[in-house]
Order: structure tokens, then sequence, then C-alpha cells
């Protein structure tokens, strides 16, 4: 439907472009990409968000050779050559491209923070705020609940630490797996699901946490690099972060705001929850501080439109 709708654009409407950008989930839109760069003279930005089709691949266990495969393939090599630039969130992007052997060179520019958006935050609903339990030690995910998320070794790791009356794991989000990953929690009691909140809200409810998780599936694709938008949330937030998460870029790490565990391993999951939950207040405190002065420095939306800007400069 956004394929055929780009095709029916009221360009007479539209300025002429020097750059279009074309920053899909799947590569199909490379069609009216091509026609309206051509139409008007103007500079292919190719982004790189997920790499389609081989997530799919990987995380839906399609065939190489199923015809929608192959036509995303073919989509996907289009994009990458006829584009005059390619833009990934992905550190390790040139790997792929190297990978697939496509001679290009790519420019990294990774996700972060709307500090504009985070200067109108909400408070949480009265409904979903008396839910969260006080004088407990929580530790939250916020976010889809899909295949990729890897959200049974956050329960499993719940089950290790159910007797443990002091810890709460709350997942607040929705997805295609919601109701399974319920059904695996359905006898925990220190498991607490929670509705999709309003993004002007996390922040809000981020503040009522102890620490935040994250983590994928171990999945050959992510050696090529992870950048999840809620990683960079949570590291506003001030919050220490468990990541579990097998990919050679590393922010948790890097910026020294939490605990890094092999995926999948729920135990380890579980050590690194008990070891943010015996540490203390002002160990905590200075994690959470080191994530977000990181964020702040390195992945607010100025500092990246500031790269975006320096690439579009360098294609003039």
């Amino acid at each position: 439907a956004y394929t055929y709708a780009l095709f029916h654009l009221p360009i007479k409407q539209l300025p002429v472009p020097d750059f279009i950008i074309l920053s899909p989930m799947q590569t199909l839109p490379i069609f009216p990409a091509l026609k309206w760069t051509k139409k008007f003279n103007s500079k292919l930005i190719f982004e790189v968000k997920d790499i389609w089709p081989l997530s799919i691949i990987e995380l839906s266990s399609y065939s190489h050779s199923h015809p929608f495969i192959q036509l995303l393939k073919y989509t996907e090599k289009l994009a990458i050559q006829k584009s005059n630039a390619i833009v990934s969130v992905l550190p390790n992007y040139h790997l792929y491209l190297q990978d697939h052997g496509l001679n290009k060179k790519f420019h990294y520019i990774p996700n972060g923070i709307n500090l504009s958006e985070l200067q109108q935050i909400e408070p949480l609903n009265p409904d979903i705020e008396k839910t969260i339990p006080e004088n407990k030690f929580i530790v939250a995910y916020t976010g889809t609940l899909g295949v990729a998320n890897a959200m049974h070794y956050f329960i499993e790791a719940a089950n290790i630490l159910k007797d443990n009356h002091h810890i709460c794991f709350l997942i607040v989000g929705d997805g295609s797996e919601k109701e399974k990953l319920k059904q695996q929690a359905e006898s925990l009691k220190n498991v607490l699901f929670l509705p999709s909140i309003p993004k002007k809200q996390i922040h809000s409810l981020l503040q009522k946490c102890d620490a935040c998780y994250i983590g994928l599936e171990k999945k050959e694709i992510f050696k090529y690099g992870v950048s999840p938008n809620k990683l960079f949330d949570y590291m506003y937030a001030a919050k220490p972060i468990i990541f579990s998460i097998h990919s050679p870029n590393n922010v948790v790490t890097l910026s020294q705001c939490g605990i890094t565990t092999e995926s999948p391993s729920p135990s380890l999951i579980a050590n690194a929850i008990l070891q943010l939950y015996n540490m203390s207040k002002e160990k905590r405190i200075e994690l959470g501080h080191n994530g977000k002065i990181f964020v702040l420095n390195h992945h607010t939306y100025e500092a990246l439109a500031q790269k975006y800007h320096l690439l579009l400069h360098s294609l003039q």
C-alpha cells in the first residue's frame, strides 16, 4: 500500500527535492524512489535500519528460495547499487556489504533520542501507576513483544528468582508473542504485564524502576550491529541496563552503564539482576548517570542531524 501511494504523490504540490531519502522496512519502495529521483534529477540516499530480507529469513524461518524473498533480495541489491549514499544505524553494515560482494561505502548514523520530545513528559495514567508495586526492586522491559526480543529468557530468569519476593519483573508493551509470554509466566507472581503506554509516559514509568532489560535472540544477523531505540530511552532515564544481546557493538559496555550477559542465558540474566539488586544504590546511580551522559553526548537528534547535514553537503 505504501509503495502504491508513493507512485501517486501529488508532485505538483511539492518542491523539487535535491535528495530523496529511502528509509523503508522492506525494500519494495525502491521502485517509486527511482522514479522520482529520475524525474527530479535528485540524489538517492538509502537508509538501512533492519537488513531485509535477511531479518525475516533468520527470525521467521523463510526459505532463501521463496519467491517473495527473491524479490526482496533483488530490490535490496537495486537500492544499494542505485543509491548515491547508504546510511545505516548498524555500525558493521560494511561487513554485510562485503559478505554479499557489494562494493559500496556506507555512513554510520545510529538511532538516538529527541530531546524536545522528552521535554514533553507526561505523568503515568493513574490506573497504570497504581498497578506498579512499591518497595520492590523493579526490572523493566518496555517495547515490542516480538519473536526477536527474546522475552521468554527474561521470564525464565523470573522463574529462577521466583523465591526472591523483593524483585519484580515488569513487562510493558504488546506484540505477537504477548499471549505466549503470559502463558509462560502464568504461575509466576513476580512477573507483571502492562499494556503499551503513550511514548510521552515512558520516562515517567522508567523513573519507578530500578533497572532495565533489553535482549535479542542470538542470530547471525546481529553480527552487523544493533541500534534499538528503547536502549537510548533507558539510558536517558539514567537506569542501569542489563544488555543480553550477542553483538559486537555494545553501547552498555562502552558507556559503562550496566551489565552485559551472553545471549541466550536465563541464568546469566538472573545473575545480572541479582548483581544489580545487591549493589549499593550509589553504584546503581553511577551506572545510570554514565548512560545518560553518554546518550546526551553522542545520541541526541541534534548530534545525529549534524552528521546527516555533513553527509548531504558532501554529496552536493
